[in-house]
């Protein structure tokens, strides 16, 4: 316990899900947390919970899909936090379809989502942790970002996206003391996933593919987010965690 203490946190996509783990995770382990999505009701529970455990929160909206709301919740993160140790970027959403068949309108969505929101974030922030001289990001990627399953084109493209900026990032920053990683989760019992793991059809099959024969829990994510968030790993930047169950393995 106390591993963050002191730290100052931005988890955007923390609302629910993962992020929402990892938020709590963070607290937890004595950061201060602003959380941003689009979703205020949501937001003030995790805040919530998050003073519940001793620390201070921040609840934000923003849309990711739009640099200019990106620029203004940063910005209002740094007046309530005073400095922002620790970034992780994970809003996200997905749609199953044919890369044949995907409008652009569904493509624009995830990438604009996944993809951009990221790298918004990645740029407001990544400015000011070099400036500081210090900082750590952890983007969220996906088992998908590199191994294109069928049916999810946009999302693989838009998390294989995720995986190139977060190393190219990383190697940009190295030399300013901040640090860049990502977590690559396989399938996670989350609200976007939900539609296909409760589908009998659909479901049993996913799960017969991963190793342990079981999907993620949310609350598995929050140590590995901690580990990297800490000086733990302070020797790890550039770096790919997958967490997919052995699901990578096959």
């Amino acid at each position: 316990m106390g591993r963050l203490s002191g730290k100052q946190a931005l988890v955007i996509g923390g609302g629910r899900g993962l992020g929402r783990a990892i938020a709590l995770a963070f607290a937890a382990e004595g950061a201060d947390v602003a959380i941003a999505s689009r979703t205020q009701p949501q937001l003030e529970e995790v805040a919530e919970s998050i003073r519940s455990l001793g620390q201070k929160a921040f609840p934000l909206e923003a849309d990711v899909r739009q640099s200019g709301s990106v620029k203004d919740m940063v910005g209002a993160a740094l007046t309530s936090l005073g400095h922002i140790d620790l970034l992780v970027n994970s809003a996200g959403v997905g749609w199953t379809q044919r890369l044949v068949d995907t409008p652009d309108e569904t493509w624009n969505w995830i990438l604009e989502t996944n993809l951009n929101g990221t790298f918004y974030a990645c740029r407001e922030v990544g400015r000011l942790m070099m400036n500081q001289g210090a900082g750590n990001i952890i983007n969220i990627a996906s088992v998908a970002g590199v191994k294109g399953p069928p049916g999810l084109g946009a999302y693989a493209a838009s998390k294989g996206g995720v995986i190139a900026l977060t190393k190219t990032l990383a190697l940009e920053l190295a030399r300013f003391g901040v640090r860049v990683n990502a977590i690559a989760p396989g399938y996670f019992r989350t609200e976007m996933n939900a539609v296909a793991l409760d589908d009998p059809s659909i479901g049993p099959k996913i799960v017969r593919r991963i190793p342990l024969r079981r999907v993620g829990r949310p609350e598995e994510i929050g140590p590995l987010a901690v580990y990297l968030a800490s000086e733990e790993s302070a020797f790890a930047t550039g770096e790919i965690f997958f967490l997919s169950g052995g699901e990578t393995a096959l």
